[in-house]
C-alpha cells in the first residue's frame, strides 16, 4: 500500500534466518530440543525501503556469545546489493524448554557460532 516493504516483514526475515541457520546446523529443535531461544532485544535501522516483489537477501553475523545468550548482527539487501537497507540486532538467551531458566550454551554451539562472529577491529568500520 506504501510502497514499501513493512517493518514488521523485516523482522520475520531476521527471526527465520537465525532460526534457520541454527536448525541447518544441527544445534536448534524446537519440537524435542532441551533448549529453546527466546527473543530478550531487538532493534532495527533503516536506510532505504524494500518492495515487493523485489528480491531480498538477509546477512547473518554473531556480534556477542554470553554465558546463555547470543546477540545476533543481521542486514536486509536489496539482491545483489552491497549496501543494506536495513540493519537489525537480535538478542536471544537460551532457555531449558521446560523451566525456561537460562542455559549455558554448550561448546558444540559456541563452535558453531564462532564461525559467523564478527571481528570486532572491522565490524564497525
Amino acid at each position: 500500500m506504501y510502497g514499501h516493504v513493512n517493518n514488521a516483514i523485516y523482522y520475520h526475515w531476521f527471526d527465520t534466518a537465525v532460526n534457520s541457520w541454527l536448525f541447518a546446523d544441527g544445534l536448534l529443535d524446537v519440537t524435542t530440543g532441551g533448549t529453546i531461544g527466546l527473543v530478550v532485544e531487538t532493534g532495527c535501522r533503516y536506510a532505504r525501503p524494500l518492495s515487493y516483489p523485489q528480491a531480498v537477501e538477509i546477512g547473518l553475523a554473531v556480534e556477542r556469545v554470553g554465558t546463555s545468550s547470543v546477540a545476533y548482527a543481521l542486514g536486509a539487501f536489496a539482491a545483489g546489493e552491497d549496501a543494506a537497507a536495513a540493519e537489525a540486532r537480535f538478542v536471544h538467551v537460551y532457555v531449558d524448554r521446560t523451566d525456561r531458566r537460562p542455559r549455558p550454551l554448550a561448546d558444540t554451539w559456541r563452535a558453531a557460532l564462532a564461525t559467523l562472529t564478527l571481528d570486532q577491529d572491522t565490524a564497525h568500520a
